[in-house]
């Protein structure tokens, strides 16, 4: 069973264009992950970009000095639609978010997914820089909260300007992503809604009160250590009289949207992967 908490409601999204093939000159090799599923995942993930028929591009969103390279996915409609703005796990900008991104637009939406490793240094520029999935975690790490908000105010403005855009604008984050998404989420008046995957809320109550969107969580059941801090979220956004929607999927472990795609996998991890991805859309065609 799942477990839902509603609190009162509100909305937000992205948009769509042409089709063309993966730029592979900017692709570079983004095998990185090595957790739950995660070589099927690439193995997928690159299959579905070599074989979509939605264009998808590199752009480069400046942010003062820095390039923020930046995956962009079209959806195949003559109108004008929402930008969803994915921010990826804490791996870095790997085959699997791009191939999210395609799934995205497969549903009708632009997604528009920022390399938040671009600009690390003067050697590792992007997350394809980096040797393994390792090295990248590491270095996000080391990432300050302040130069992440801004990277994101930055291509959160690049996406209001894409001219597919019907001007809506979604943030969804997975892992660290999903904390990001919940941070943004205090900072950007406006979005539309900030989905969050498995990734924790601010401790500063006070920045709740500056939270003008729906947040929806998606959490996996036996994912403790996230799961520890929803109480606290719920607590203050209730407090702050803020939309906090989320659901729990029993026995889900942590990045069940990305083990959850292998289709070996562990049935829990599959099951919340297809009922999360179902709500994702259910959410953003509402709005």
């Amino acid at each position: 069973m799942r477990k839902k908490f509603l609190i009162p409601f509100i909305f937000l999204l992205v948009s769509c264009s042409p089709a063309t093939p993966v730029d592979h000159a900017m692709q570079g090799s983004s095998d990185m992950t090595h957790d739950h599923g995660s070589e099927m995942s690439t193995t997928s993930s690159m299959d579905r970009l070599n074989d979509s028929p939605r264009h998808q591009e590199w752009v480069q969103v400046k942010n003062g000095d820095k390039t923020m390279y930046t995956w962009v996915v079209y959806p195949e409609t003559s109108e004008k639609r929402p930008v969803v703005i994915l921010i990826h796990e804490n791996k870095g900008l790997n085959d699997w978010a791009r191939g999210m991104a395609d799934q995205v637009a497969e549903a009708g939406y632009i997604a528009v997914v920022p390399d938040l490793l671009s600009g690390f240094s003067d050697t590792m520029k992007r997350t394809t820089d980096f040797p393994d999935a390792d090295s990248a975690t590491k270095a996000i790490s080391q990432l300050k909260p302040e130069n992440v908000l801004s990277d994101l105010q930055a291509v959160a403005d690049f996406a209001k300007t894409i001219s597919a855009s019907n001007g809506t604008l979604v943030s969804a984050g997975f892992c660290w992503g999903g904390a990001q998404s919940f941070r943004f989420a205090t900072e950007r008046k406006d979005l539309a809604a900030a989905m969050v995957f498995y990734g924790t809320g601010p401790t500063d109550e006070a920045s709740y009160a500056k939270i003008s969107s729906p947040v929806f969580g998606f959490y996996g059941g036996a994912d403790a250590r996230v799961n520890a801090t929803i109480d606290q979220s719920k607590k203050f956004m209730t407090a702050a009289k803020k939309t906090y929607e989320y659901e729990i999927y029993e026995g889900a472990g942590h990045a069940f949207m990305r083990s959850g795609e292998d289709p070996n996998g562990e049935h829990a991890n599959i099951d919340a992967r297809n009922a999360a991805w179902e709500r994702m859309k259910k959410i953003l065609s509402s709005l």
